[in-house]
């Protein structure tokens, strides 16, 4: 084998022992373009150099800027537009006549990126004042990335990601052009909150969710971790919850935790007979929504 060859795999052993996430032979040209910018940072030219670095006393923080650099953080406005269509006019209205008695939902957007689903999610509750008018909305959004979540968090785009699923309508009632680029407003901003996280972490501090949305994170995993993925969703998801998956992600063959919704196709709940108890803990964070 190659010293190259050698190279290309710690560096996918490092990104699987911190995110679980595999970089298969086949993806290891990522490993180049994904990691010119750090190269280039660094004053290096390959990923033998690379990981000469990686093994210095100092190398822990050069490891989270790789491992950084390699996630896959696509997203962008309302991505795959027919399941945000699927949520609002089936999901949500299910969920409603099932917390109709408290009026609360929980959602968690499991590897949020940058922010734009979870955003995209409260954009939905915001723009129908009248429909969840009283209701207490919370939105949690997550990713193994802090570059991601510090700019989540930040909460603003440019002019490419904020046209990516936003129309015109969306943009100026949601969105401030500034200079630095496009602002999204404080009170769409406070419906959600950010934090940095891994799904294979145990469940410590996270409420039952009404509804996960886990999009295109599962199809890096091996079947053991995307097992023990499958495990932490089970977990934090409210008994008659539901979860939604990247177009490309199934539990059915991968799992008996979760099982096709009846009437929603693209959704799952949690599988009758398979329970994973945990406390229930108080949620940290919440939005009342009012009538305009």
């Amino acid at each position: 084998m190659e010293v190259s060859d050698i190279s290309h795999q710690i560096i996918a052993d490092l990104l699987e022992a911190r995110s679980g996430q595999q970089l298969s032979e086949r993806r290891r040209w990522r490993i180049a373009t994904a990691l010119s910018g750090t190269f280039r940072d660094h004053g290096i030219s390959n990923a033998d150099q690379l990981v000469c670095l990686l093994a210095e006393p100092a190398g822990d923080a050069l490891a989270q800027e790789v491992v950084e650099a390699l996630l896959n953080n696509e997203t962008y406005f309302f991505r795959d537009k027919a399941m945000f269509d699927l949520l609002d006019q089936q999901a949500l209205a299910d969920l409603a006549r099932k917390r109709d008695d408290t009026k609360r939902l929980a959602i968690w957007s499991a590897g949020c990126s940058t922010g734009q689903e979870a955003l995209s999610l409260a954009m939905m509750f915001v723009d129908q004042p009248s429909r969840w008018a009283g209701w207490t909305i919370e939105i949690h959004g997550t990713d193994l990335s802090t570059q991601a979540i510090a700019a989540a968090k930040q909460g603003r785009y440019t002019q490419f990601e904020i046209q990516r699923g936003l129309g015109v309508a969306q943009m100026i009632a949601h969105f401030t052009g500034t200079a630095a680029g496009w602002q999204v407003s404080p009170k769409l901003h406070k419906m959600v909150r950010f934090k940095v996280g891994n799904i294979l972490d145990p469940i410590a501090d996270l409420q039952r969710y009404d509804l996960i949305l886990c999009r295109n994170v599962l199809l890096y995993f091996d079947g053991t971790i995307r097992a023990q993925a499958f495990r932490r969703l089970a977990q934090a998801i409210a008994p008659d919850g539901l979860l939604m998956l990247g177009a490309g992600e199934t539990p059915v063959g991968r799992t008996e935790l979760f099982e096709p919704a009846p009437t929603m196709r693209g959704l799952y709940t949690r599988a009758l007979g398979h329970s994973a108890k945990r406390p229930q803990l108080q949620a940290k964070s919440k939005l009342h929504i009012s009538a305009r």
